[in-house]
């Protein structure tokens, strides 16, 4: 059986963060190693865990999804980042994408939209 790839869960929400958990735990392919609340934590749980996902909500205090997605990918690029949101523009997938986003998760989200999400990433 292959390695679990490990993934890292940024969500300002409670409820979104445990709905994104159970989701995971639920494939033997993903282990959760983290979570985070906010931008700033999500940097401090990259550097600790060096995970090779990150799911990382756009819309989040003290530092948005953008802005982390822009230092984690200085500080680990070859981490996988795929932005999470509930009110998705076009401008916020542009930018996502030109820092390096991975991909997008549109809230509400089911359970097979995020595996194969997570699942179509290459290694």
């Amino acid at each position: 059986m292959p390695i679990a790839r490990t993934v890292l869960i940024v969500d300002d929400n409670d409820v979104m963060r445990a709905l994104l958990r159970a989701i995971l735990r639920s494939d033997e392919r993903f282990t959760v190693v983290a979570e985070a609340r906010t931008g700033i934590a999500a940097l401090e749980m990259v550097k600790r865990h060096q995970p090779e996902i990150v799911c990382l909500d756009v819309v989040m205090p003290e530092m948005d999804g953008l802005e982390a997605l822009r230092e984690i990918r200085q500080l680990q690029p070859a981490t996988r980042v795929v932005m999470i949101t509930g009110t998705p523009s076009a401008s916020n997938v542009q930018e996502a994408m030109r820092l390096g986003a991975s991909g997008f998760i549109i809230k509400p989200f089911n359970a097979a939209k995020i595996i194969d999400t997570l699942a179509a990433l290459p290694c």
